[in-house]
């Protein structure tokens, strides 16, 4: 029997910083599942947990992230999922291509299948600069996540 998750693409969540910080707002583009989630995350910070209204008057010149991280977050129910992007329309928020750098200092646009966010699906040599220019290639877990986005919406910065 497959469990229901707590979320589905086109989700607005509320997701808890650091240190005290409020909340910032991510959307969930895509899932897979089995984990995998894809989100763009806001350049906005919240004191209190907000309504979809007020996160989801934020568009695509708005976004600060886009990140691959697992669900883990918003099973616990630590996320909290505020409810469907007033204006969600999957064409609008595709999943993106992202950028990989090897050690050997190799580039590569890397995509992503939404049946199953947890490899790529394809890969393909990029110069560094479009690699640069792409949202980096990395899975993060929840904790990660809250981290990542309370240092770049700390007021301090």
């Amino acid at each position: 029997m497959t469990k229901k998750l707590p979320y589905t693409n086109g989700d607005l969540v509320a997701v808890p910083l650091r240190e005290g910080l409020g909340y910032a707002v991510g959307l969930i583009v895509a899932h897979d599942g089995l984990g995998g989630v894809i989100g763009y995350f806001f350049n906005l910070r919240f004191d209190a947990i907000p309504t979809v209204d007020a996160a989801g008057a934020w568009g695509r010149s708005d976004v600060l992230r886009v990140m691959r991280f697992g669900d883990l977050g918003l099973i616990r129910g630590d996320w909290v999922v505020l409810g469907e992007h007033p204006e969600w329309r999957p064409c609008d928020w595709p999943i993106p291509a992202f950028g990989r750098r090897e050690p050997t200092g190799r580039a590569f646009r890397v995509t992503y299948s939404a049946e199953d966010l947890r490899g790529p699906a394809r890969e393909e040599l990029i110069d560094d600069d479009e690699c640069d220019r792409l949202p980096r290639d990395a899975l993060s877990g929840s904790g990660a996540v809250e981290r990542v986005l309370t240092h770049l919406l700390s007021v301090d910065t």
